[in-house]
């Protein structure tokens, strides 16, 4: 399966996992659910921003949302602000 399926398929099935709306995820990124929407599509490249965001929103390392990993947990858990 290509990256770019596995990261829409990832993002996706995380939101519904942690029963979020399309509309409270963009409201955390700081975008409009129909640029969410087009995110979850594939209409859209996930910006590397919403990338990270994402992966400490759920907790998971960015290379599990992109297929690069089946490990949902980073290696460690440092903050790096």
């Amino acid at each position: 399966m290509p990256l770019t399926f596995k990261y829409i398929d990832r993002i996706r099935a995380l939101r519904e996992d942690s029963d979020y709306t399309q509309d409270r995820v963009a409201s955390y990124l700081g975008t409009s659910q129909t640029m969410y929407a087009r995110y979850e599509r594939g209409a859209n490249e996930l910006p590397v921003r919403h990338l990270v965001n994402l992966s400490k929103l759920y907790n998971v390392s960015t290379d599990y949302i992109l297929g690069l990993s089946t490990e949902k947990k980073p290696p460690f858990n440092k903050d790096v602000d």
